[in-house]
């Protein structure tokens, strides 16, 4: 961990499912910026390294943050070092939707680590009054929770009902003028998908994702790439009868 001495013109960012790839570039572009960035995930030993590689140590400060363990979120909130300004919740877990069918541990933990994971601790978050310094929220969710597809509707329920927490909690905190974003992604070339057979013409960088995050624009949906744009508002509008049709 990180000595840092906090100022007050210093914003600190709390990146939470840190240890993605998307979160890793974000975090070398906050930090960049002369940002503090508080990195919480359940992988610390990687972190560490990471920070140390990207000589990041003295702008980093690294917490265990388990998703799925609702009952820790209480205390890590209150024990963090400093309270965020800018909240990034980047947490991710994939099984494939024929996998899931079948064991509902792994259904569950997309659920947990999706959804409930994330209402939980910016619950926590952005109930705290004292923290007056919060002024922007930013999800990780994906195209696939736009409209149930038969190949991953499992994966895709769950990131769907993420955005919509999301739509409510920007409206709940409209009137103290704190921001909250989306940023709805299509294939993201990473530790999640490795292995999986996508299309190569269609994958995104974590780079492209995180400087979407970093440089968030006034709008809610935020949709990185020009290619990916056009599926998603082709999608929103596409009859069921089509969609019932694709994989």
């Amino acid at each position: 961990m990180s000595s840092l001495n906090k100022d007050h013109t210093t914003k600190t960012i709390l990146v939470l499912g840190a240890n993605s790839d998307v979160a890793k570039e974000a975090i070398k572009l906050y930090c960049n910026a002369g940002n503090t960035v508080i990195a919480a995930s359940r992988s610390i030993n990687e972190l560490q390294v990471f920070a140390e590689q990207q000589n990041l140590t003295d702008a980093v400060i690294i917490q265990y943050f388990d998703a799925a363990a609702f009952d820790t979120h209480r205390a890590f909130y209150d024990n963090l070092p400093f309270k965020p300004n800018i909240v990034v919740y980047a947490a991710g877990f994939l099984q494939q939707n024929e996998a899931a069918m079948l064991e509902w541990a792994s259904t569950y933990q997309m659920m947990k680590v999706h959804y409930c994971g994330a209402v939980s601790i910016l619950n926590i978050i952005v109930t705290d009054k004292q923290n007056t310094r919060l002024e922007k929220i930013i999800g990780l969710s994906s195209l696939s929770g736009v409209r149930g597809r038969k190949s991953n509707f499992i994966y895709g329920s769950t990131k769907a009902a993420f955005t919509q927490y999301l739509a409510g909690l920007r409206q709940y905190l409209f009137i103290r003028n704190i921001s909250v974003h989306v940023i709805v992604a299509g294939y993201i070339r990473s530790k999640m998908t490795a292995g999986l057979n996508l299309p190569e013409s269609l994958m995104l960088e974590p780079f492209l994702i995180a400087k979407a995050v970093v440089n968030t624009p006034k709008r809610f949906v935020i949709v990185p790439g020009l290619k990916w744009k056009m599926i998603y508002h082709t999608l929103r509008i596409m009859p069921e009868r089509l969609v019932a049709k694709l994989p």
